[in-house]
């Protein structure tokens, strides 16, 4: 995917986001914040979006958001700004492919339904296990390709039009499992059927 596309996708979506895919992804957004608001300490959510989660971290969380959509992060400091949400220390426009952050500055890193639409998820990885500190937790809530059914059939049949729809249908979900400075600690499917994945991968204290 381009990521230019991605821009200009978004771009497109930023208006009505809300209230169409943003309500689809409510489940897997909400059951991510409610694991990390039980970790308390740093939080870097990548992919913040319009800020749809962002009013339910936790007061004592230091919520740090990142997206490379002008159009989205405009929305999301509207939210901070309209909600008072002192718990969000900053939002910055930013590609998630060179996060310009320190190593290890991080307790938790969240994805939530980005993977799939940024290019070269690989190297988002990479980066989120790098400012991860040691001993932190990636949380991810995201859509991966079936293998089987009807809806495995659609999914294949969407692929070719990532570009255009701003997320990539097949997304496999080995490319998250195979991060090598990450271990996978929590691995469970999200209603409605199974559609969405809540992950949690483990930063090792020390790391090879």
């Amino acid at each position: 995917m381009d990521i230019n596309a991605v821009q200009t996708s978004y771009a497109r979506w930023a208006p009505f986001y809300d209230h169409t895919f943003g309500a689809i992804t409510n489940i897997g957004r909400r059951r991510a914040v409610y694991y990390i608001n039980h970790r308390g300490g740093s939080v870097l959510e990548v992919g913040v979006g319009t800020g749809l989660s962002l009013q339910h971290y936790g007061r004592e969380l230091q919520v740090t958001g990142i997206d490379y959509s002008p159009n989205m992060l405009e929305k999301a400091r509207a939210r901070v700004a309209r909600l008072g949400l002192a718990q969000v220390t900053e939002l910055r426009q930013m590609d998630a492919r060179n996060l310009d952050f320190d190593t290890n500055s991080f307790d938790t890193i969240a994805a939530m339904h980005v993977l799939s639409v940024v290019p070269n998820p690989e190297t988002v990885m990479a980066e989120m296990a790098r400012v991860c500190k040691p001993g932190g937790k990636i949380v991810i809530a995201n859509h991966f390709v079936r293998t089987k059914g009807v809806l495995a059939v659609l999914e294949k049949f969407a692929a070719p039009f990532a570009n255009q729809i701003g997320w990539h249908s097949d997304f496999p979900i080995e490319t998250v499992l195979k991060q090598k400075d990450l271990s996978l600690e929590k691995r469970v499917k999200l209603p409605p059927f199974g559609m969405m994945t809540f992950l949690v991968l483990t930063k090792p204290l020390s790391v090879a």
